[in-house]
């Protein structure tokens, strides 16, 4: 199991801020001093005069309209409270020589009236709001007593002031003995106080942060378990180029979802992969079954008789022409007598058709397309090579002009090019190149929809050969049993059936017995 993946790290974060910020409250609740704390706040602070400075002006009836001085006048709110954790009693004010304990200064305003209102249950607040304990005021600024606040008490100035308009500059001052006079950033009546505090705010973000992390990476991330198939070590995939697609997309797949695989792609034909793998496990001896597979259209030679076999879905292959040729379909009987070179002209095919020669494009001995095609389509061997560049004749009394090339996209390239030319190769979604077009055999289209109902004969059984029986729990298991469980879609784009399907079983049980198994050896399981 791993620990430092990104849901753990966040996790664990998100723990010990939890943990640091519940540990936090408690060490200053337990360990730092509790202070004294005179807060004060502005709850109002509003223009009753005409505030022309402002450009507003207002209406005034009564008192207010009849009070001269009146036209710049304002009334402010001034809430004192003694909001921290310990109770201030008179001897708390450090003021010396003054009777006072507060002052409540109005910057650029004079004080004209005062009005002093107190908390409910603290009647006895107002004995002390007297001009003998030191209530006064003069300009701007107000002296206030030294008045002794219990936890939670507060007192309200309500003052009359003019001289300027709204917003100028408020400021209570005095000293507290362990303690301060602070400015409250509390809300005014008209507007929404706070939720939560500023600490409490950025506790509550970072938690939140650190948990919506948590769970989008949960969200987001591919819980689901590799396949059972996975193990570690390399492959070798060997053989069958038309079954290379299909190898190279589940390669990918493979190594992606299991880790620690490495799957290697060497491929050259059926017959190279099958002998190569022969080889292989020769030289391994003692030592084991080596990591490799080979691919085969067909059934490999009966004279290796340490390969065992396992089918693995049928290859549908087809004849392809270039588009000088109008040629869409071809009868067995045609194909077989063009083999031969009893055919050596297209116009022979068409009526009306181009004046052109025919020229084969074939693949080399090693290829399984190939002896499939022989062996399915021609019931005979292709007649010898009679050019090596695909377009003149080697020797000018040879029935046909026939090339050999080495894979399938080099003969579909040479086929898209020649004029005339005419070859084979798997059925791959989408892969005729511009300049060539397929054919069918008998009005037959090959597809591996139709496999099941369909006489079309140029089609067959795929096999991945191993040496000998590799165990259970290594690679090369796993990676075949991976191609029967998870190749099933990746199989059928490439132009074949997979064997592991119900439909594709029965076929493939069908399949075994057609044509070409004499002389192949005992059928491998």
């Amino acid at each position: 199991m791993e620990l430092f993946t990104p849901e753990n790290v966040i996790a664990v974060l998100t723990a010990l801020l939890g943990v640091a910020t519940s540990a936090g409250v408690l060490w200053y609740e337990r360990r730092v001093p509790r202070r004294k704390r005179i807060g004060y706040r502005v709850q109002m602070d509003t223009p009753i005069g005409s505030e022309v400075s402002q450009g507003r002006a207002n209406v005034r009836l009564g008192l207010f309209n009849e009070t001269p001085d009146m036209a710049d006048a304002t009334l402010v709110l001034l809430r004192v409270e003694n909001d921290g954790s310990q109770s201030i009693g008179d001897e708390d004010y450090t003021g010396r020589g003054e009777l006072n304990g507060l002052t409540a200064e109005f910057t650029g305003r004079t004080v004209r009236g005062i009005a002093v209102t107190h908390s409910p249950d603290a009647d006895h607040l107002m004995d002390h709001f007297t001009p003998a304990a030191g209530l006064r005021h003069d300009g701007s600024v107000i002296r206030l007593p030294r008045v002794p606040l219990n936890r939670n008490e507060h007192f309200k100035l309500l003052v009359l002031l003019t001289g300027s308009h709204v917003g100028g500059p408020i400021k209570v001052t005095g000293g507290i003995r362990d303690g301060v006079v602070a400015r409250n950033k509390a809300a005014r009546p008209d507007e929404k106080p706070p939720l939560f505090g500023r600490a409490s705010r950025i506790i509550t973000v970072a938690l939140t942060t650190c948990v919506v992390t948590l769970a989008a990476i949960i969200v987001v991330r591919d819980d689901s378990p590799p396949p059972m198939d996975c193990a570690r070590g390399t492959l070798t995939v060997t053989g069958s180029t038309a079954f290379k697609p299909v190898v190279e997309e589940l390669k990918e797949k493979y190594e992606e979802e299991c880790e620690g695989a490495e799957i290697r792609l060497d491929i050259h034909g059926s017959n190279a992969g099958v002998r190569k793998l022969d080889a292989e496990g020769g030289k391994a001896g003692s030592a084991g079954s080596p990591a490799m597979v080979a691919l085969s259209d067909g059934t490999a030679p009966a004279a290796l008789t340490e390969l065992h076999g396992k089918r693995v879905a049928i290859s549908l292959f087809s004849l392809v022409v270039n588009d000088s040729v109008p040629v869409k379909d071809l009868s067995l009987d045609q194909i077989r007598r063009i083999h031969r070179g009893e055919i050596r002209n297209w116009n022979q095919i068409a009526e009306n058709g181009p004046d052109l020669d025919i020229r084969l494009v074939s693949r080399d001995a090693n290829s399984g397309t190939r002896e499939v095609f022989q062996r399915r389509v021609l019931d005979a061997n292709e007649l010898a090579t009679s050019s090596r560049d695909c377009t003149t004749k080697d020797y000018a009394d040879a029935p046909v002009l026939r090339c050999e090339l080495d894979g399938t996209d080099q003969v579909l390239a040479e086929v898209a090019e020649l004029e005339g030319a005419i070859g084979y190769t798997e059925l791959r979604g989408g892969a005729v190149p511009d300049g060539a077009h397929r054919t069918a055999i008998d009005g037959v289209t090959p597809s591996v929809d139709t496999i099941g109902t369909s006489s079309y004969p140029y089609r067959e059984i795929e096999y991945a050969y191993t040496y000998g029986s590799p165990p259970a729990n290594s690679l090369v298991a796993g990676f075949l049993n991976y191609l029967d469980n998870y190749g099933e879609e990746v199989m059928r784009t490439n132009g074949h059936m997979p064997c592991a399907t119900p439909q594709g079983m029965r076929l493939c049980g069908e399949d075994r017995a057609g044509p070409g198994r004499a002389g192949r050896g005992p059928l491998p399981r």
